[in-house]
């Protein structure tokens, strides 16, 4: 026998191994390949199975392309062999596989079915795997769907879950049998972390199935936000409080908590993140610049989510319409006396960073000043281009200017941090705000955990509940900074 003639004897012996493992009927194979070209009959076909007679080895290819359809159907990762090299779009297994098998999964589906979609996505990988979500106040990761028999609730502060979300690292252990938490991502925004658990401890140092992982848990990260945009189920697992409908009102608008690109990286935070209402933010990226806007309006009910949603609006409305600093503050300010009449007013700081030049341009309107950190010190405020508060007539707007350097940050806060008291009616203080910053800053921590650490600083401070809106967004012109939220896909 030649090679030639020894190969499509192992070809034909596996083809029909596989065709008893789709459970095919001849008359069905049959049907199936020649919708694939083949021009053979039924009952050549059914010869060549039974080893009577031989085919072209582009018949024989096109029975192997039939089978292998069916066998993707239906799982199996065993595949018939074809004469020659043939383009697949879907081969068996394998990162592709457990992408293409997450979108299939969700595709014209409702958001609950986002745990089963992740099972059937890391059986391609030869793994298991359950997605955890971290909570409104970021304290806890909560299982999806509960699929896993030790699916719990896990601590960000105290557990290795935890650990992997709160530094974006993928962190590994043997505890209970080998496994990854991989921190879940949406661009630079935190999510939670996946669990992956792996079949043998040496798969924890296999380079080629931890980066299989990564890229699957870096798309899952994507998916989460599609889904969560139209349905219920993934805000119900992020929902552990009860959320009051000015904080409805207020998270609605809001832009991804963290975002960035190769020159900046921004990150925001409300609390209380079940009651919030006066205060908001928002903010826009483009490769020159970057235009943002924090509002704090009096009160921390529905009528002040009220007015801090006609805010964000008319300052959207006016940036999206090119419109320059004074003209955005001037709008937010209209919209807030148009509507409210002396009812209702709001701080606010409106600002332009030029990604080239780190030209910083602000007007503030009666809001605290923002913090420049440089080298990890808080060097100074920024505490110029003044005017009255928004819903207030501006008889003159000032637009400040400031020269950041490369690295620099700017955290913009609202009164509700510095002003926290504890029992003792001691505030928090902007002492302690920047001593905690400049800490988390020398710990090198991504920046949204410089937030979260804040946050928690402050609520230590009074006792676990927040006597008013607080909010704090962090701007860091970098080309480093990014690293710390993009995770070595081989680590």
């Amino acid at each position: 026998m030649t090679g030639r003639t020894l190969f499509a004897e192992h070809q034909r012996q596996l083809i029909r191994a596989a065709v008893a493992r789709t459970q095919l009927s001849a008359d069905e194979l049959w049907q199936r390949s020649f919708a694939l070209g083949a021009t053979i009959g039924p009952g050549d076909l059914t010869a060549y199975l039974g080893g009577e007679i031989a085919l072209p080895p582009q018949e024989a290819d096109r029975v192997a392309l039939a089978v292998n359809e069916r066998l993707d159907h239906v799982n199996y990762r065993q595949r018939a062999p074809y004469s020659r090299t043939i383009r697949q779009l879907d081969k068996p297994g394998g990162p592709l596989a457990a992408l293409t098998q997450l979108l299939r999964a969700t595709h014209l589906a409702a958001p609950d079915v986002l745990p089963r979609a992740v099972e059937l996505g890391a059986e391609e990988l030869g793994v298991r795997a359950f997605a955890y979500l971290v909570d409104d106040t970021d304290q806890v990761l909560v299982p999806v769907g509960g699929a896993s028999r030790r699916s719990t609730v896990q601590d960000v502060d105290a557990t290795l879950a935890g650990r992997a979300y709160r530094l974006v690292e993928t962190q590994r252990t043997t505890t209970d049998g080998p496994r990854l938490w991989i921190p879940i991502l949406d661009g630079a925004e935190r999510l939670g972390v996946l669990e992956v658990e792996l079949q043998d401890a040496r798969d924890l140092d296999d380079p080629v199935l931890r980066r299989q992982c990564w890229w699957f848990t870096h798309y899952l990260g994507h998916l989460v936000t599609v889904l969560d945009a139209y349905g219920d189920s993934i805000d119900s697992v992020r929902r552990q409080g009860d959320r009051q409908i000015q904080s409805e009102l207020v998270r609605s608008l809001l832009p991804p908590l963290t975002a960035g690109s190769d020159k900046v990286l921004i990150s925001g935070r409300l609390e209380p993140a079940d009651a919030v209402g006066g205060d908001i933010f928002d903010y826009a990226i483009a490769t020159d610049r970057l235009q943002l806007m924090v509002a704090d309006a009096t009160g921390h009910d529905l009528h002040a989510g009220l007015a801090a949603a006609a805010g964000l609006a008319a300052y959207r409305h006016a940036r999206r319409a090119g419109h320059g600093l004074l003209q955005q503050a001037e709008a937010v300010d209209a919209a807030i006396e148009s509507q409210f009449r002396g009812s209702m007013y709001a701080t606010g700081v409106v600002a332009q960073l030029d990604l080239d030049t780190g030209e910083w341009r602000y007007v503030n309107a009666g809001h605290p000043a923002p913090l420049l950190v440089r080298d990890g010190r808080v060097v100074r405020e920024l505490d110029g281009g003044r005017r009255p508060l928004f819903g207030l007539e501006a008889r003159h707007t000032e637009v400040a200017y400031e020269r950041l350097e490369p690295g620099d940050m700017v955290l913009l806060y609202t009164d509700g941090i510095v002003e926290a008291r504890d029992l003792a009616g001691t505030m928090f203080g902007l002492d302690r705000l920047a001593g905690i910053l400049e800490r988390s800053a020398a710990d090198d921590l991504p920046l949204p955990e410089v937030l979260r650490r804040i946050r928690g600083r402050i609520l230590e401070h009074q006792g676990g509940v927040l006597q008013d809106d607080a909010t704090l967004v962090l701007v860091h012109w970098t080309t480093q900074g990014q690293i710390a939220l993009e995770p070595d896909a081989s680590a």
